[in-house]
């Protein structure tokens, strides 16, 4: 028979209430002798304390939740690599919960993890375009900072806490005067979803860039959709329908710029011979797909790590900038007849 708590006290000979409170390690202190008492008869009964009552009797403080997108998504899969790493580093359990760039969902989760009185709180991702949602997540933030909670987020938001700020528009800005000064004046763009911050952060680079050289990016030349695979080939089709005339796509995350990839094939239009393509975040894939993609780097591992060391410390609320680099490979080049 499995030895339970009462067992350890009748060998300790004090009461369960105090076996429960050496073992929880409670706020309320037992006197060393009788903590010594009760160690012992853990030991030589071999006692292993209930998990699940465990929790139940103290907060858990050693765990973090994280709020991503998607983990499975690759720039998700990425960060969360990070968080972990940092994590592990210091003895702390993630709890991750998937929102699906839903914003009640995100709203719930929060509830739920300030319920479980964990240690810190990570958002991660892009933030949305919505004040009254920014409203209601920032009072269920701030109560759970007065509390004594830490909050840290990756992105651009405007929430209460620390932030790692990626270099989305930075890196946009200068893809698009490489891109531009090759002499691709017909460009179209595979935009993501209009109410995410970092959409607007990363076309508002690209716009920038167009400006300077005096090159016009008309909003028939750009197309939003989700920021996965096949909404990028989706967006693809219909730009090369409305646009035939295109020399270079510009997609605003490389799971589009698979896509765009795969509808160019379709049609037996060569990259980069008849057309330029480039992505953004440099995922693990952007490397082998072919040819392999212009992109721009951010440290996204890195980001994670960051994150979470925030999360953890004790520096006032602050933001981290995460510089964005620019890798050239093989799907863009200059195009064949400059207009």
């Amino acid at each position: 028979m499995a030895v339970t708590l009462a067992d350890v006290a009748r060998l300790a000979g004090v009461s369960p209430a105090t076996v429960s409170r050496v073992i929880n390690d409670s706020a309320k202190k037992v006197n060393e002798q009788l903590r010594e008492r009760v160690l012992a008869a853990v030991r030589e009964l071999h006692y292993v304390p209930n998990a699940h009552a465990q929790n139940v009797a103290r907060p858990r403080k050693s765990a973090v939740g994280v709020i991503v997108h998607d983990v499975s998504d690759p720039y998700f899969a990425e960060i969360t690599r990070g968080l972990q790493r940092q994590a592990g580093a210091h003895d702390r359990l993630l709890v991750i919960c998937n929102s699906y760039r839903e914003p009640e969902r995100e709203l719930a989760y929060v509830g739920l993890l300030r319920a479980q009185q964990v240690h810190a709180l990570i958002l991660a991702g892009s933030g949305y375009h919505d004040d009254q949602f920014t409203e209601r997540l920032n009072g269920e933030l701030n109560a759970y900072q007065q509390a004594g909670g830490r909050v840290a987020v990756i992105g651009r938001h405007r929430l209460v806490g620390s932030a790692v700020l990626p270099g989305n528009e930075a890196g946009a800005h200068t893809l698009g005067l490489r891109v531009l000064g090759l002499g691709h004046h017909e460009v179209g763009v595979i935009a993501g979803p209009r109410y995410l911050t970092t959409t607007t952060d990363r076309l508002t680079g690209f716009r920038r860039a167009f400006d300077e050289l005096g090159v016009a990016l008309p909003a028939s030349r750009i197309i939003y959709s989700d920021f996965t695979r096949d909404g990028g080939a989706t967006a693809t089709a219909g730009l090369l329908d409305a646009q035939p005339n295109l020399t270079a796509i510009i997609t605003l995350n490389d799971s589009m710029a698979v896509g765009a990839l795969a509808t160019l094939r379709e049609r037996g239009i060569r990259v980069p011979d008849d057309i330029s393509v480039t992505g953004f975040d440099d995922m693990p894939i952007a490397r082998d797909v072919t040819p392999a993609l212009t992109t721009v780097k951010l440290p996204l591992v890195e980001m994670g790590e960051r994150a979470m060391a925030l999360a953890l410390g004790d520096a006032d609320p602050h933001s981290e900038p995460a510089d964005a680099t620019l890798i050239w490979r093989a799907s863009c080049t200059a195009p064949a007849t400059p207009d």
